[in-house]
């Protein structure tokens, strides 16, 4: 199965791990002008949110530390008064006298924990910004080794970390200030990143045709069980998001789900015979029994794009190779578990595994959701609001990414696209918001 994703001109929003950065930095060569372009950056970042107040600056034994030398040279040139200590010879107390330090211990590619005399230096701290990332975050996988600071706000360079993205590095970062350095884009290309920040860049939404016709602009079908509710969420979805035509097939339903959604009782087998029906949704609110038999018989009629959630996903639990022939799979943590073992502490390298042994796009959903391709190419969305946490929103998900599929769009970029208005909706909906108040939103949003 064809991906088709199409690396965003200069590479806007890649992700470096801290390997690719050092390896982007070796490309570049001349390290003084990169550290002095950096820690002039870090300065102008506080000297422009900040008001002028006693600074420590706690240098460390690498760039971090170089960086933060020279952002102390900078604020000292503008008159701030500034003291710089290796972070060895700094005590707690000296920590807790300044209004504002500098954590430039270690950056984004620490390899072990801090010591406890580190540990204690940076609790004394009442504000911190930090360099490249808070001393103790892994820049690759977000994930705290044994302690890292709150940031007020986090100054890196050149491209994000896939740290200051996932959770928990996300909120220990505060704002991520990128900055450039004058690294060239071209250098960024031979490291070949392979991870971004998801976004539109990651993205084309089909056009509507102006001779175009219902069944031209896609057929969404959705297996229903007995409880409709979470089919009818996915099939508002899709309708929203521009599929020509969207049906609930359900042999046992008793009243139409609401005005424009059809409503199919035939037979599985022989909805399938209906060549028109090309994009299907397997496990919403379906049922698990019913989900495993509905998913074997989906998968062996060729040429479908299935999307497989929810009923569907748990009937697979243990034996993943059953979702072999799937476009796209939306688990929560709790699903992926259950079908793949323990996610661990690296989200994207666990979602990366998953779609290589599925053959599937893998949307791994969460306040970080991470959204990876078998080929290992890979996203994180970083625009969802917590309120999207509330029950449906995950059925609203499946019926938009079906929607975009049917309409054309190749599984990464579908499932990037969808997971990204997904999020665009529910921050115009506002807190307070139900699982029934994004399929309108989505109306205008999928199709501008």
């Amino acid at each position: 199965m064809a991906y088709s994703f199409e690396r965003p001109e200069n590479f806007a929003g890649a992700l470096l791990t801290p390997t690719q950065m050092g390896r982007a930095d070796a490309l570049a060569g001349n390290p003084d002008a990169l550290m002095q372009a950096a820690g002039r950056a870090v300065a102008r970042s506080i000297m422009q949110r900040c008001r002028k107040v006693p600074v420590l600056v706690l240098a460390g034994p690498g760039n971090n530390g170089g960086d933060g030398q020279v952002a102390a040279c900078y604020l000292a040139q503008e008159g701030w008064p500034v003291k710089l200590r290796d972070f060895r010879d700094a005590t707690p107390e000296d920590a807790a006298r300044a209004d504002l330090v500098i954590d430039a211990i270690f950056g984004a590619g620490l390899s072990r924990g801090l010591d406890e005399r580190t540990i204690a230096l940076l609790k004394a701290a009442r504000r911190i910004v930090a360099v490249d990332v808070p001393s103790g975050l892994d820049g690759g996988t977000g994930q705290i080794r044994g302690y890292a600071p709150q940031a007020e706000f986090t100054v890196t360079f050149v491209r994000k970390k896939p740290g200051h993205l996932l959770f928990p590095g996300r909120a220990l970062c505060g704002e991520v200030l990128l900055r450039d350095i004058g690294m060239a884009d071209a250098i960024i290309g031979q490291v070949r990143p392979d991870t971004w920040e998801n976004g539109p860049a990651l993205f084309r939404l089909p056009q509507r045709s102006a001779t175009g016709h219902k069944y031209s602009n896609g057929d969404v079908t959705i297996l229903s069980g007995t409880l409709p509710g979470a089919a009818r969420l996915a099939a508002m979805a899709a309708r929203r998001a521009g599929a020509g035509m969207v049906s609930i097939a359900a042999e046992d339903a008793a009243t139409l789900p609401e005005a424009g959604i059809l409503l199919r009782r035939e037979p599985l087998d022989e909805l399938l015979q209906d060549e028109r029906r090309k994009t299907w949704v397997v496990g919403p609110g379906l049922g698990v029994a019913a989900a495993s038999t509905a998913l074997g018989k989906v998968l062996a009629a060729p040429g479908l794009a299935i999307l497989a959630d929810a009923d569907a996903l748990t009937a697979c639990a243990g034996a993943p190779e059953r979702l072999r022939g799937v476009a796209v799979i939306t688990p929560h943590e709790g699903e992926f578990t259950r079908l793949f073992g323990p996610i661990g502490p690296d989200k994207l390298a666990a979602a990366r595994r998953a779609a290589e042994l599925t053959g599937a796009v893998v949307v791994l959903k969460g306040p970080d959701t991470v959204i990876t391709a078998p080929d290992g190419v890979a996203a994180v969305n970083a625009n969802a609001p917590p309120w999207l946490a509330t029950g449906g929103t995950g059925d609203v998900l499946a019926g938009l990414i079906a929607a975009l599929l049917a309409r054309g769009m190749a599984p990464f970029p579908a499932a990037c696209a969808g997971v990204w208005l997904h999020g665009e909706a529910a921050n115009e909906a506002g807190p307070g918001m139900l699982a029934e108040d994004l399929p309108p939103l989505l109306g205008r949003l999928a199709q501008e």
